[in-house]
C-alpha cells in the first residue's frame, strides 16, 4: 500500500478554501496464564456481584449513571433548580486493543472524524508517539540513542514493559486531563495487548465517575490486509529512512513479540461488565459486549459499517436554477439552460473519469506485485500460496468495473435535472430527502440582501454562528440539524464499496466535505464551494485525496484546479 503523498502531507489542511461568513454565492492467540493464575489481578478486580444484604456493594465501574439520548444542536435538557443535583455530562475514553499492524490508528482516525463531526469533541491520545518522543529527548540528555527496535517490545524484556506500561499511563493522565477541560470523547491508541495493562487503565479510570470506559479491539485474519499494513508501517517515523529489507524484518520480530504476550479480551471483561467492542478484518465479524450509553452505541454502530474497498466519491451542486439566477435561497426551482448545460457534460465527464480510475486501479496493482517481489515472501503464505501469486489471483477474481456506479440526489427538481441525462441503465439513481437543501422556513424564496434588509438581527445572528442558527418558523433548520438528518447518509456511504456520485446543495455539499475532509465546525459553514464545480474524493489508509475540477462553458469540459 503506498505511503501518503508529501503534497498530502504537506497540504492536507489547504484543500479547501476558507471564506468569510458570506452569502453572495447562492477506516491471537492466549498465551498467559489465566486469572486464577494471577491472583495480584483478581484481588484487585474481582467479579462483578449482585448487591447483597451485608454489604449493598455495586461495582463502581458497572453502576454509573448514563446519560440519555444527547445530541447536540438538536436535544435541550432542562436543568434542576439545585446545581448539585444537575447531571454533568457524560464523557467517553475508548482504549484501543490489538497487535501492531491490525488497522487501530486507521480506525481510531475515522472514529475521531466521526464523532468531531457529530460535533463531540474528540481527540486521539497515541502512545506510539509520547514513546517516540521520550526517546529522542532520553538521547539528548545521555548522548545514547534508546533502543526502540524489537528487543525493546520483548516481554522478557523487564524494563522495556516497564517503561511501556509508564508512557501508557502518562498518557491516559494527559488524557483525562483534556476531558476534564471540556473534551467529550478521548481514544487512548496503543496496543494495551495484555489484561495486566488494560487492568491499570481500568484501576485508574473508575476514579472518574463521570467517565464511561470502551475497549475496542481491532483483530486482523487476512493475511493480505496484514501484508500490505506491515509495509505501509515502513513509511512510518519508526522505519523513517531505513533500509526497507531491514525494518520489515525488524517489524515482524516487533509483532512476533506482541504475539507472545498477547491476551485478547473475552472473559476477563465480561466477568467485570466491562463494554468492549471486538472489530474482526475492519467490520466483517462484530462482537459487542454490555454495550451502553449514547456516545458508545454511536460509536460502535458507526465502526460496523466502513471498509476498506477503495472508490471514488464525486460530490457536486446540482446546476444553476432559475432562483440562482435572482439570488432565491430555498425552494424547488428548475434548472436554467445554463444548468441543464452542466447536467450534459457532468454525463460525459463523470464517464471519462470511472474510465481512467479503472485504469490507474490496474497500474496500481501491478505496481504492487512488483513490491511485494521486491521482498522474501517465502514465510508470507496464504494457503501455502505466496502472497504476490494469492494478490495476483484475487485480483484476476475481480473486474473494476463490476459493481453498478451509485448516484445520489436530492428530491429537488434542479438536483434531479441535473443527472436527466444519465443513463439509468448503466447508474443507479437514487432521490433521497436528506439530500434537500437546507430547510429556511419564513425565509424561503427571499435573497440574503432582502433578509438582511428585513430581518437585520437575524440576519447577523445567523453570519455570527451560522452552526448553529436556526431559521424561523415551523420546521426551519439549521447546520447541526443537517448534520443528524445527513448521518445515516455518512453511514451508507461508508458502507458502500461502490463508487459514487453526489449531487446536492451548498450547505449540504459543505457538510458533506466537512466531515470527508475532516474540517473544523468553524470551518465548514464557510467553505467556498462555487456553483459547477465538482470535487472528487478518495478514502485512503492516512486520509482523504482529493482533486476539484471546474466546468468552464465555453469549452463545455472540466479543468482541475
Amino acid at each position: 500500500m503506498d505511503p501518503p503523498p508529501q503534497s498530502y502531507l504537506n497540504h492536507r489542511r489547504k484543500t479547501l478554501p476558507i471564506v468569510m461568513p458570506d452569502d453572495s454565492d447562492p477506516h491471537q492467540g492466549d498465551h498467559q496464564p489465566e486469572d486464577q493464575k494471577r491472583p495480584d489481578i483478581q484481588a484487585a478486580y474481582p467479579p462483578s456481584s449482585p448487591p447483597n444484604a451485608e454489604s449493598n456493594h455495586i461495582s463502581t465501574y458497572s453502576s454509573r449513571p448514563s446519560v440519555g439520548l444527547d445530541v447536540p444542536g438538536a436535544v435541550q435538557t432542562r436543568e434542576p433548580p439545585d446545581p448539585s443535583e444537575r447531571q454533568m455530562d457524560s464523557k467517553l475514553v475508548v482504549v484501543m486493543v490489538g497487535l501492531p499492524a491490525r488497522g487501530k490508528s486507521y480506525i481510531v482516525k475515522k472514529l475521531r472524524r466521526y464523532l468531531n463531526w457529530l460535533q463531540y469533541e474528540t481527540r486521539i491520545f497515541n502512545v506510539g508517539n509520547r514513546r517516540r518522543i521520550s526517546a529522542e529527548r532520553s538521547e539528548k540528555s545521555s548522548g545514547k540513542a534508546q533502543d526502540q527496535s524489537a528487543t525493546f517490545f520483548d516481554p522478557n524484556n523487564s524494563d522495556g514493559k516497564a517503561l511501556r506500561d509508564e508512557l501508557a499511563l502518562e498518557t491516559l493522565e494527559e488524557l483525562i486531563d483534556w476531558l476534564k477541560h471540556g473534551g467529550r470523547v478521548a481514544i487512548h491508541d496503543a496496543t494495551n495487548s495484555t489484561r495486566d495493562r488494560r487492568a491499570k487503565l481500568i484501576d485508574r479510570l473508575q476514579r472518574e465517575p463521570e467517565i464511561k470506559v470502551l475497549f475496542l479491539e481491532s483483530v486482523c485474519t487476512d493475511k493480505l490486509v496484514l501484508e500490505r499494513n506491515m509495509r505501509l508501517k515502513l513509511s512510518g517515523p519508526d522505519y523513517k529512512d531505513k533500509d526497507p529489507v531491514v525494518a520489515l524484518k525488524d517489524f515482524k520480530t516487533r509483532v512476533e513479540n506482541y504475539e507472545r504476550a498477547y491476551e485478547p479480551i473475552g472473559e476477563w471483561e465480561e466477568e467485570r461488565d466491562v463494554q468492549y467492542c471486538k472489530l474482526i478484518n475492519v467490520g466483517k465479524k462484530v462482537i459487542a459486549n454490555n454495550i451502553s450509553g449514547y456516545l458508545s452505541g454511536q460509536a460502535v454502530f458507526y465502526l460496523m459499517n466502513f471498509n476498506l474497498a477503495e472508490r471514488q466519491i464525486f460530490l457536486t451542486r446540482h446546476g444553476e436554477s432559475m432562483d440562482n439566477i435572482v439570488e432565491r435561497i430555498g425552494g424547488d426551482a428548475e434548472l436554467s439552460e445554463r444548468g441543464h448545460k452542466f447536467g450534459a457534460a457532468l454525463s460525459r465527464f463523470i464517464k471519462r473519469q470511472r474510465e481512467a480510475f479503472a485504469e490507474a486501479q490496474q497500474v496500481r496493482h501491478e505496481e504492487e506485485l512488483r513490491q511485494l517481489e521486491q521482498f522474501d515472501t517465502a514465510e508470507s503464505t496464504v494457503s501455502g500460496v505466496p502472497l504476490a501469486q494469492s494478490l495476483s489471483s484475487c485480483s484476476e477474481k475481480t473486474d473494476l468495473s463490476q459493481g453498478k456506479f451509485v448516484i445520489w440526489t436530492s428530491m429537488l427538481q434542479r438536483a434531479v435535472q441535473t443527472v436527466e441525462t444519465f443513463n439509468p441503465a448503466e447508474y443507479d439513481i437514487k432521490h433521497i430527502r436528506f439530500l434537500n437543501e437546507i430547510y429556511s422556513g419564513l425565509r424561503e424564496g427571499m435573497s440574503y440582501g432582502e433578509i438582511q434588509r428585513l430581518y437585520p438581527e437575524e440576519f447577523a445572528a445567523r453570519q455570527a454562528n451560522k452552526l448553529y442558527y436556526r431559521y424561523p418558523g415551523m420546521g426551519g433548520e439549521s447546520y447541526t440539524d443537517v448534520i443528524h438528518r445527513l448521518q445515516s447518509m455518512i453511514i451508507e456511504l461508508e458502507r458502500m464499496t461502490q463508487s459514487c456520485l453526489i449531487v446536492t446543495h451548498r450547505v449540504v455539499m459543505r457538510i458533506l466535505l466537512g466531515y470527508l475532509l475532516d474540517w473544523t465546525h468553524d470551518e465548514m459553514p464557510h467553505m467556498d464551494v462555487p456553483i459547477h464545480s465538482v470535487y472528487e474524493l478518495r478514502p485512503k489508509p492516512y486520509g482523504t485525496e482529493l482533486k476539484k475540477w471546474q466546468y468552464d462553458e465555453a469549452t463545455d469540459e472540466f479543468h482541475e484546479f
